[in-house]
């Protein structure tokens, strides 16, 4: 094993334990154990419908995306390219592992579309993180002057500024002289192509304005319905706020969930919500358990996935031995 791997297998280790060691400091696991067996199933459901359901449309807007760069492709296997990447994001470290799963099968399936499928899925990245520059602004006005939660509040408003440069970063025409000043690097590395091929077909969305600004909009909607997914696995447990705390917390979850030092966020998601719950009044066990709960409705919408992955997987195996008899 490299000595980076060793470096980033031993600070997965670390964090891991630290944020586990803090869990298991705040809560009670027999009370924890009590809430999450008696959770409300209906609250539940209603968390893992809001999730399954946003795949359809962030689905079509991948489609509108490729076919903006003349990739065209069905709906229907682009939301089972998506749930399978949602699946991927399970084993591999954050939901990175899902978008590089996304960019390969575009790949392979459409032959010399890399840059173009690297690109949809780094704007959507980025129209994400737009919109949750959106939602974080309306969370910071929220919670001024109306709730404690310290420096998550500061750190809020840190991810606006952070957003808005990296928006400049990937779309100014001015920092190109900047940016060829590295390209030597990544020659020496064997990237620069790639980069530059991605980087090009990136930036020919800015004469897409119109297809952007309907991709913003529809990705600002579905980022709010996922909140409240949050929302409702703080009800099934019995946590008693209103949604608006919740967008407060939301674009600082989905942040933590993109942190690539642990398997899907494990045991960093669970005491961000121990932590910032706790500052709104909210018991650890609750807080754990709602942070757990929302894990679960991850898997459960990875599983028709995890489903599609075996069945092929049968299939294709199946064919050979067909073929041969």
């Amino acid at each position: 094993m490299s000595r980076a791997r060793l470096v980033r297998a031993g600070s997965t280790l670390v964090v891991t334990g630290l944020c586990t060691a803090y869990i298991v400091w705040k809560i009670d696991l027999g009370r924890t154990g009590h809430l999450l067996a008696h959770a409300r199933v209906g609250w539940w459901l209603l968390a893992c419908a809001i999730m399954a359901g946003s795949v359809w449309p962030l689905a079509w807007r991948w489609r509108e995306l490729l076919a903006a760069r003349g990739v065209h492709e069905r709906l229907p296997w682009l939301i089972r390219t998506s749930f399978v990447a949602y699946a991927a994001g399970q084993v591999l470290p954050t939901s990175l592992g899902g978008d590089a799963t996304r960019i390969y099968e575009t790949s392979r399936r459409h032959r010399g579309s890399g840059a173009a499928a690297a690109a949809t899925v780094i704007l959507e990245r980025g129209l994400g993180g737009a919109t949750t520059l959106v939602l974080a602004a309306v969370g910071f006005a929220i919670a001024v002057g109306r709730y404690s939660v310290g420096g998550y509040l500061w750190l809020e408003l840190a991810l606006v500024v952070g957003t808005v440069v990296g928006a400049v970063v990937l779309f100014s025409t001015r920092l190109h002289p900047l940016l060829h000043r590295v390209r030597p690097l990544l020659r020496a590395v064997r990237l620069e192509r790639p980069l530059r091929e991605v980087y090009v077909a990136l930036h020919s969305f800015r004469g897409d304005r119109g297809v952007l600004a309907g991709m913003f909009s529809l990705t600002l909607a579905v980022q709010a319905a996922r909140v409240l997914a949050i929302w409702a696995s703080g009800k099934a447990v019995g946590v008693d706020l209103s949604p608006r705390p919740y967008y407060v917390m939301g674009p600082l979850l989905f942040l933590v969930m993109l942190v690539p030092f642990t398997i899907n966020g494990l045991a960093i998601r669970e005491s961000f919500f121990v932590s910032f719950l706790g500052t709104l009044g909210v018991g650890a066990d609750a807080a754990f358990s709602t942070g757990f709960l929302f894990f679960v409705v991850t898997i459960a919408v990875s599983l028709p996935g995890a489903a599609i992955v075996g069945w092929e997987a049968v299939r294709h195996t199946a064919e050979p031995r067909t073929a041969q008899e």
